[in-house]
């Protein structure tokens, strides 16, 4: 269907967004770009050898989900698990250098923090590593999770689960999460993984991308009508509110449960990069909801805001003014 908005309300809710405080539970990473040149091929192998020039390091999953809520002027409160290692320390203190409060980080001694190195070479990924352990979170720290966000949300306005398949989400997690969430009446918007799509039931908005929609569905989107059938589909195996399927340099489709569904062109200019775009959308939608937008409304303004990250190279965040700048000036755009 086609869609119009109000862009007054959607600068007036980016406004009010430190005033909205957001529980971010899930898969907490470091994320490490080792940044270099190519010149030559290794003697060794057939192999790139990469020059490299620098290395930098940004929060990861569901840390990235925070640097985006407070980037963009909300409050945000992490929960989840770290190792006992030098990376547990970077995270937290990144984490404090943000201004959020890193107390529902829990360590774990049988887990590394998951940490993804890539090297970068010309703009381009040239390989990544991952440190990591995936096996579910155990019964004991999952207990403690959950009393951590039972103690913390009453002051929330919504929780977002960020799902990378390490093993915090699980069948008892999100029954908790469910619970503390529906008692107060608050948003759960869920970063989706395929294979923990089962665990999504009676949530307010789920964000898969295309690929992950297809085969959370089990249908092959292969056309607009098959991508309304995998929309209503999730609809209707899990029981949510709705479904926001992003696609890339297509957009985002929203599929809402009363039967309404609304195509949003992309805003994006360029795509350079799509690494951390879906950490973006989860946090911006998510803002969006809890500051008074209409699912439709925050979905515009998630658009807007993933527009912004991929047009760069690596992990980022978006701010206020730049979100702000971009309705403004971005809005004919979308509606042509």
């Amino acid at each position: 269907m086609p869609f119009d908005y109000d862009i007054p309300r959607l600068l007036a809710a980016v406004d009010r967004f430190p005033r909205v405080k957001v529980i971010v539970v899930g898969d907490v990473m470091m994320d490490v770009f080792i940044w270099g040149r190519v010149e030559r091929i290794s003697p060794e192998a057939p192999v790139p050898v990469v020059d490299v020039v620098k290395e930098t390091r940004h929060l990861g999953g569901a840390a990235n989900v925070v640097n985006n809520i407070v980037s963009a002027g909300g409050q945000a409160l992490p929960a989840g698990v770290v190792g006992t290692d030098r990376q547990a320390r970077q995270v937290q203190k990144m984490l404090a250098d943000l201004g959020a409060d890193a107390s529902g980080l829990l360590p774990d001694p049988d887990r590394p923090t998951t940490t993804k190195t890539r090297v970068v070479a010309h703009a381009q990924q040239v390989v990544r590593f991952d440190r990591e352990k995936r096996q579910p979170l155990g019964r004991e720290m999952t207990d403690k999770v959950l009393a951590f966000l039972g103690e913390s949300a009453e002051s929330a306005d919504a929780f977002i689960v960020s799902d990378y398949g390490k093993g915090v989400v699980t069948q008892k997690l999100m029954n908790g999460v469910r619970r503390i969430a529906q008692t107060r009446g608050r948003v759960v918007a869920v970063d989706p993984k395929v294979n923990n799509f089962r665990l999504y039931e009676k949530v307010t908005v789920i964000t898969p991308n295309h690929h992950e929609a297809a085969l959370g569905s089990g249908l092959v989107i292969d056309s607009e009508r098959a991508l309304e059938r995998a929309g209503r589909k999730i609809i209707e195996d899990l029981d949510c509110a709705s479904v926001l399927i992003t696609r890339g340099e297509q957009g985002m489709s929203l599929f809402e449960k009363d039967g309404r569904s609304t195509h949003i062109p992309t805003v994006a200019r360029e795509v350079f990069d799509v690494t951390g775009a879906g950490d973006t959308v989860i946090a911006i939608l998510t803002l969006g909801l809890a500051a008074g937008l209409t699912l439709l409304e925050a979905a515009v303004l998630a658009n807007f805001a993933a527009g912004i990250v991929v047009g760069q190279v690596g992990t980022s965040a978006v701010t206020a003014p730049e979100l702000k700048d971009s309705v403004a000036n971005g809005a004919r755009r979308l509606r042509s």
